[in-house]
């Protein structure tokens, strides 16, 4: 019996799938996630009177360069030349929330969602060091995947 989970070879050990033979396609990945803060803090970001500086700015290139970071923190992640990393932000007044998406893409034998989650969490984890001075409760929440395109299975968007 084969199993469904490609990181493990036929005696169960963990493997680094072989991508090899799997041609070259354009691949797109999009995930999301936010971070929920106390109104304050949703304030001194807006207003971009944080005491380190632009969190948005900064916590941008932070989920950018972590995403080109992907394959030195998930064991079995290929590492992807990647042709497009965009994260972005948006202030949920009505949830003292900041929203974050993050686009991936690359063209290649494997898919670039790993990468556009990492992206995401670490531009939240920015936002979180780069304020905790100010509000050590805040909360990520809601990481995934919305939807991904390219390769043998086609496109995929979450529900």
């Amino acid at each position: 019996m084969t199993s469904p989970l490609t990181h493990f070879d036929a005696q169960g050990q963990a493997h680094m799938v072989d991508v090899a033979a799997k041609p070259a396609t354009h691949r797109i990945a999009i995930a999301e996630g936010r971070i929920e803060m106390l109104p304050a803090t949703l304030a001194l970001i807006a207003s971009g009177s944080a005491k380190k500086g632009d969190v948005l700015g900064i916590a941008r290139i932070a989920g950018i360069m972590a995403a080109k970071k992907t394959s030195d923190l998930i064991p079995l992640c290929h590492p992807l030349a990647l042709t497009r990393v965009a994260v972005e932000f948006e202030l949920v007044d009505a949830d003292n929330a900041v929203a974050c998406r993050a686009t991936v893409e690359t063209v290649g034998p494997t898919g670039v969602e790993m990468e556009a989650l990492t992206a995401v969490q670490i531009a939240l984890l920015t936002i979180y060091d780069m304020c905790k001075a100010a509000d050590r409760g805040m909360t990520m929440t809601g990481v995934r995947v919305l939807e991904k395109h390219g390769g043998k299975s086609g496109s995929w968007q979450s529900t």
